[in-house]
């Protein structure tokens, strides 16, 4: 008997994505799923629709991780109207070179992991099969409507929040294809922590384990901003260092080991060992990407985030999120940090914060291998 084909789909507009998707894809092989996984980057079946690689020679996917890197981010609300109408233009041929797509290598089962498409993609399969299920794995914490996430159409969706599952209802999908979850994807190596020696680790950066630590981080090509944080906490009231993730952005980690500082700092760049500068930090400061604030949460470790015009529209509830667990502090503005920092560490916020995050029993990747492993056909 053939091994069902299930088809994960992802693109590389910003990190979240695809880092869910290798997650899933990973715990899956992990549980020896009788299944043949592929891997279905929608970015490159779409290509001949990129209106923006045709007009100047780079990929739509290209410009949103170049604004990302340059903190160039204010009016991403205004600017997703404009997007959607561009993705209802070319509707019908996306829809037909899914189609082609899935035609000659049709799914047992479809998964996206990715928001704007989930019509085209269901329509695309429709064509095709009737049987093949269609599942929507909201990588964010929350839905952004309209024709964001959820869409009025005949599918199962999964929901790592209250919040998306309450809008799920509100869209009218039927409790039987609404499948809650306890959180967001996180990568397997979350669940299999070993033991640090904080002290032991700190001092090898070159860093007091005395000192409060607090770790920078800012997604997969850090943030400019990560430079005015350095210089605004040089005169903090109190002892303070800073471990400041780059990944692949070469330049702001050149630019802040350049920077002279009164304060101990370590810069690193790209690295597979999130967990581990977690776990030697006391708090995060970072933007409120729903990936970063799960994993913060899975570390037990409250963070600092800012809420503004600059702020990603879809990632604007996950401050609320957070301010409802109590797990954290929101800004306006990052110029209030060094007073934010001195109102999480003053006695018992820290340790409140801490048992918070710690009560976040977080599961979903797990959870939805189970979800996934019970809509196949049999």
């Amino acid at each position: 008997m053939p091994r069902p084909r299930v088809d994960l789909v992802y693109f590389n507009a910003g990190a979240g994505h695809r880092s869910a998707t290798l997650a899933l894809e990973a715990v899956l092989k992990q549980q020896q799923r009788p299944w043949d996984i592929r891997l279905v980057n929608m970015n490159e079946v779409l290509a001949p629709t990129d209106i923006f690689r045709k007009l100047t020679g780079t990929g739509l996917e290209d410009i949103y991780n170049l604004l990302l890197k340059k903190g160039w981010t204010l009016g991403t609300r205004q600017a997703l109207p404009l997007m959607h109408g561009i993705i209802r233009l070319y509707h019908s041929t996306q829809v037909r070179l899914i189609e082609q797509f899935w035609r000659q290598d049709t799914p047992d089962l479809a998964v996206s992991l990715i928001p704007n498409f989930n019509r085209a993609m269901l329509e695309a399969l429709r064509r095709i099969t009737p049987r093949t299920p269609f599942v929507t794995i909201l990588t964010d914490m929350a839905d952004f409507p309209p024709h964001f996430w959820l869409e009025p159409q005949n599918q199962h969706v999964i929901c790592g929040t209250a919040k998306a599952v309450e809008q799920a209802r509100a869209m009218g999908h039927t409790p039987d294809r609404i499948h809650p979850v306890s959180g967001m994807i996180l990568r397997p190596a979350f669940y299999e922590l070993p033991q640090w020696d904080r002290a032991a680790e700190l001092t090898k950066l070159g860093l007091d384990p005395a000192r409060p630590t607090g770790l920078a981080l800012f997604g997969g090509q850090g943030a400019p901003v990560m430079v005015d944080l350095v210089r605004r906490l040089q005169n903090a009231s109190r002892p303070l260092q800073l471990i400041l993730l780059c990944g692949h952005n070469e330049g702001l980690a050149a630019r802040l080991r350049a920077l002279p500082t009164r304060i101990p700092i370590h810069v690193e760049g790209f690295t597979t060992e999130v967990p581990r500068f977690m776990a030697i930090s006391d708090f995060m400061i970072g933007k409120p990407g729903p990936g970063s604030i799960s994993e913060a949460m899975a570390m037990k470790l409250p963070v600092i985030v800012e809420r503004n015009a600059w702020t990603m529209p879809q990632e604007r509830y996950n401050c609320d999120w957070l301010l409802e667990r109590d797990t954290g502090i929101v800004l306006k503005n990052f110029r209030d940090i060094g007073p934010a920092i001195e109102q999480l560490l003053r006695p018992g916020t820290l340790d409140r914060m801490r048992a918070n995050a710690a009560a976040i029993h977080n599961r979903a990747v797990f959870e939805i291998a189970g979800i996934l492993a019970g809509l196949i056909p049999s």
